[in-house]
């Protein structure tokens, strides 16, 4: 499903115009990428939670040299399924 697809199934789920649709699921993304560049978590009761977590500094292969690399710590995106998600998912 891409955003489109996603946006035609809100607006038809909530009875509202394929704009507002948009509108509203594009603010959702924003308050979304804004918490998460905070440093916050997000969870959205029934289908999980979106955080941050800090991966230290460690040392890598290049897979095709086998040449050792250093990899420099970075904040990367988590998300833990809620309970109700998983079971769907199941």
């Amino acid at each position: 499903m891409n955003k489109t697809e996603l946006v035609d199934i809100i607006a038809q789920e909530a009875g509202i115009t394929k704009a507002a649709a948009k509108g509203a699921l594009e603010a959702v993304l924003k308050a979304t990428s804004d918490a998460l560049g905070k440093g916050d978590s997000v969870s959205l009761v029934g289908f999980g939670t979106f955080s941050v977590k800090e991966r230290k500094a460690r040392t890598g292969m290049n897979p095709k040299t086998r040449a050792k690399i250093q990899i420099p710590a970075c904040k990367v995106v988590r998300f833990k399924p809620g309970a109700d998600l998983e079971k769907r998912v199941k």
